[in-house]
């Protein structure tokens, strides 16, 4: 009877997978969701470029750089 007990005790704490998906499945929402991000990164970096352009955002060194490589230059000192 102990065994028993322990074994449908083991089966209540067991959650059961809900929706079990294949590897087709998960490899198509996995390359839906890298599309998305990416997307989103895309039009982020977009944004981005117009708001520097458009003066309405300050530039981080990199960017700056990028942009006005002569303000990095020590020749003049």
């Amino acid at each position: 009877m102990g065994a028993e007990v322990e074994e449908q005790e083991n089966k209540a704490n067991q959650k059961p997978s809900p929706n079990p998906m294949t590897q087709a499945q998960f490899l198509s929402w996995k390359r839906q969701k890298d599309a998305d991000a990416s997307a989103r990164r895309n039009e982020a970096a977009r944004k981005r470029a117009e708001d520097i352009a458009a003066g309405t955002v300050q530039m981080n060194g990199r960017e700056l750089f990028n942009r006005e490589p002569w303000v990095f230059d020590n020749a003049l000192y």
